[in-house]
């Protein structure tokens, strides 16, 4: 699956791969990962590790192989930092992943963005990209909490009067479009900021 004009997205055969760690909650576990892999013209492909905790948690993180390649620190920092954690809601066959989006700090550190308005959100990340997301089936961003005082999340008319934290809810049978997500809001960002990213994939 193309997702920008040098970026590919594809789905490894196989079984993935069985490993043992500490969930996003921080309780011991054992996984099992579906693989994919991002692929850059002229660049080492870089893995995501949609990991499926045996205690029923689930997380997407961009899995650091036993030799990373040469790659800017931005980027090598990122391997096996900053999981995304996936979890149900209250509708049921729904899942929700949170938009927290990634930038680089002068350490060459990734870092997370939680809260932010809608019109920030668009300008992190692209309003085409996250218009392409929502058109998907089923699949709806809005406030991940359902308080009265936030201001309606709305891509047509972006607010910019006070940040919130965003997520995006797709149905549970929909196993792409969280690891598009991720890799849009996680990824994306670091290649930009090292400059593995065309200007045209903006």
């Amino acid at each position: 699956m193309r997702l920008l004009n040098d970026l590919t997205l594809t789905r490894k055969v196989g079984r993935g791969m069985e490993k043992s760690g500490t969930t996003c909650s921080g309780e011991m576990s054992r996984a099992h990962a579906v693989e994919w892999e991002l692929h850059l013209p002229g660049q080492a492909s870089l893995t995501v590790h949609d990991n499926h905790w045996v205690n029923g948690e689930r997380d997407l993180v961009l899995h650091k192989p036993t030799v990373v390649p040469e790659m800017p620190a931005g980027l090598s920092n990122l391997h096996n930092r900053l999981r995304s954690g996936i979890c149900a809601t209250d509708r049921h066959g729904e899942l929700r992943i949170m938009v927290f989006p990634t930038y680089v700090d002068t350490h060459g550190r990734p870092r997370i963005k939680k809260s932010l308005t809608t019109w920030d959100l668009t300008n992190a990340m692209g309003l085409h990209h996250l218009r392409e997301l929502t058109a998907r089936e089923g699949v709806g961003l809005a406030a991940a909490f359902d308080r009265p005082d936030l201001p309606p999340v709305s891509l047509d008319d972006p607010q910019h009067e006070k940040p919130l934290q965003h997520a995006l809810f797709f149905p549970a049978a929909d196993d792409e479009t969280p690891v598009v997500a991720f890799v849009r809001f996680r990824i994306v960002p670091v290649l930009r900021h090292i400059g593995w990213l065309s200007p045209a994939d903006a």
